[in-house]
């Protein structure tokens, strides 16, 4: 019996410091099974004092409703906060996803790191 690819069936998040942005970078799947860690680790690092976060998804290979609400819940946290909030680098199947359930009208999508690293730079 074939053992399951358990690198491509869970999702990893890796924090970096860009220039005092926060940069979380995930990647592998976000389901059902796993986004409830994902929005902890997430909400782990978003609190007062973090005023600009980047969420990179170009090693996300795919994202269920449950990822789109940890995305939401991410992007309301923020704005509460009063911090500023991009994605960047999609991958074609995952804006595609966020295109259909209208996630690019309330969300900013970058193509580029440095492209959602500007958009999130303080005035």
């Amino acid at each position: 019996m074939k053992k399951p690819d358990t690198a491509r069936a869970d999702a990893a998040l890796v924090a970096a410091d860009n220039d005092g942005a926060l940069v979380l970078a995930v990647t592998g799947r976000i389901d059902s099974n796993n986004a409830g860690r994902i929005e902890a680790e997430i909400l782990k690092h978003v609190g007062p004092g973090l005023d600009r976060l980047v969420i990179d998804l170009a090693g996300l290979d795919y994202i269920s409703s449950a990822g789109l609400r940890v995305l939401l819940i991410t992007a309301k946290k923020m704005r509460q906060l009063g911090g500023r909030f991009a994605l960047a680098r999609l991958r074609p199947q995952i804006t595609e996803v966020m295109e259909v359930s209208g996630f690019t009208a309330i969300m900013p999508c970058l193509a580029s790191l440095d492209e959602a690293l500007a958009r999130v730079a303080r005035p």
